[in-house]
């Protein structure tokens, strides 16, 4: 015990085994819900059959890299392969895109490798201040936007429409998924009213458990199984990568996730009361490297972009601050996560659809950051909140609001205001654009 309290600094931090123990359990509680939801989104593109291995990839990538961050950059935050990165993966590049999943993996690998290179560069820190606050915030909202789209498809809550588009699914009032959907999103939403830890967790497990009894998913075929992950390891395509369009996509993974990590880690160190009085993050560099690191070991292991998730600041708020709160999370995720494959497997999506609209509520909160009172910040913001959902594309937000935001200010006789970096992301995605309609050829 003296040498983790030695190693971790309890006594700088004010804090004890006992706390960083509670709340490392607490952050595990409430973002274990991502052991079932990425499995369900990812297997959309790679295959039901896959469910199995998605669950250890998930479990291997969440634990692994958590304990990493505990030991080597010694924070209090846990990592998980991102939501929104998970459904760009699944309905923006494989569905959406056509891109064999394989290739998407590769896609997410060579990210990584960027990230690290970035980081060690110190490049990274230059693209952080390129980019202004109203993007980086609008960004996370509009990821949550699209998470909210797809969880109230996936519920049947919206459907499509010849007429309107989309619409209310009034034809699924009928069915039983449909009740339990919205009964999971109540149920969620009460318990996360009431601050119940693990409220996600809870609700998708109570209407599983309904599901199972009104005939709507079979029970698992035991509860605990041994890990397999004999359809995702090591399946990248890298061959597949050469073309431009895959070049957008790793750009794409690589925008996104590079603000995700910003905002989040920005986020949970002011929390945490990490950030110093010159507005610096200690040991940031350990923290970006670590999930540089996490990104490709993830897509070695088959899954989705890996990132530091924003839930850590439920063990923060119970009041850990060590890497000892990180420990404690990675080693639950290989726990639990490595043995639960055959119950990830029966979870239906009327259960996972309440946690995708709820999670989009959480990210939505940025969007009180962005000042609103100055156009030339607001109005981009707004249309990157807009595009994403709306074209089913991050990637296209992200774009629309660089583009927009540099007009803007050009206009505005501000465009002293706008980085050169920011510049040159601009006319890169113009050129993307005109080469996605034709007009430009590469």
């Amino acid at each position: 015990m003296n040498w983790f309290a030695n190693y971790f600094e309890f006594e700088k931090y004010k804090t004890n085994m006992r706390t960083e123990v509670l709340a490392g359990i607490t952050t595990f509680m409430t973002m274990a819900y991502i052991i079932f939801v990425n499995p369900a989104i990812l297997s959309d593109a790679i295959g039901k059959e896959a469910i199995p291995s998605l669950v250890t990839a998930t479990a291997l990538a969440a634990g692994i890299s958590t304990i990493i961050m505990g030991i080597y950059a010694k924070k209090p935050f846990a990592l998980a392969p991102g939501m929104g990165l998970n459904a760009y993966f699944a309905y923006g590049v494989c569905i959406g895109m056509g891109y064999p999943w394989q290739v998407a993996l590769a896609a997410v690998f060579v990210e990584g490798l960027i990230f690290v290179a970035l980081t060690l560069t110190k490049f990274r820190t230059a693209v952080v201040n390129a980019i202004p606050n109203s993007q980086k915030y609008a960004i996370g909202a509009g990821i949550g936007l699209f998470l909210t789209l797809i969880g109230l498809k996936s519920a049947g809550i919206v459907v499509g429409s010849e007429a309107t588009l989309v619409a209310l699914g009034t034809q699924n009032f009928a069915k039983p998924e449909f009740w339990l959907a919205i009964f999971g999103i109540f149920l969620a939403a009460a318990l996360m009213v009431r601050k119940t830890p693990g409220a996600l967790l809870i609700a998708i497990i109570a209407v599983t458990v309904l599901a199972i009894l009104v005939g709507v998913t079979s029970p698992p075929r035991s509860i605990v199984s041994l890990p397999t992950m004999e359809h995702t390891f090591l399946k990248l395509d890298f061959a597949g990568l050469i073309s431009v369009g895959a070049i957008g996509v790793i750009f794409a993974f690589f925008m996104v996730d590079f603000f995700d990590t910003l905002g989040t880690v920005t986020g949970l160190s002011a929390k945490a009361g990490f950030i110093d009085e010159k507005g610096r993050i200690p040991d940031a560099e350990k923290i970006l490297m670590t999930d540089a690191v996490a990104t490709s070991m993830g897509a070695l292991f088959g899954t989705s972009t890996t990132t530091t998730y924003i839930e850590s600041a439920a063990g923060i708020e119970e009041g850990g601050r060590t890497g000892m709160v990180a420990i404690v999370v990675g080693v639950l995720f290989l726990v639990f996560g490595l043995l639960i494959s055959p119950i990830a497997e029966i979870i239906p999506s009327c259960a996972t659809a309440p946690a995708l609209i709820l999670v989009g509520f959480l990210m939505m909160s940025v969007i009180r950051n962005i000042d609103f009172e100055d156009v030339t910040e607001a109005l981009p913001a707004f249309f990157v909140l807009a595009t994403i959902p709306f074209t089913y594309s991050i990637a296209d937000g992200i774009g629309v609001g660089f583009i927009s935001y540099c007009a803007f200010k050009l206009v505005a006789g501000k465009a002293k205001e706008v980085h050169p970096l920011l510049w040159a992301l601009a006319i890169v995605f113009v050129a993307y654009f005109l080469y996605l309609g034709g007009i430009l050829a590469l």
